[in-house]
């Protein structure tokens, strides 16, 4: 199944393994980690599950079609 949306809930700690994990959909921001707008999620499913997987508060959620 392909993902078609990626977002973050609310409590990111910052810590920026996500960031690590999957520079091309996530990024550190004022707020804590967000999604990149208009990232390519089809070429960067496999990233996007590891660190959703990895996550220490478990907070990227992802909608698969």
């Amino acid at each position: 199944m392909a993902i078609v949306r990626v977002w973050i809930e609310e409590g990111c700690t910052e810590c920026g393994l996500c960031e690590e994990i999957c520079p091309e959909v996530f990024r550190l921001g004022d707020e804590g980690a967000e999604v990149i707008e208009g990232a390519d999620f089809a070429a960067n499913e496999e990233s996007i599950r590891q660190a959703a997987e990895e996550c220490p508060i478990e907070i990227i959620a992802f909608e698969e079609e």
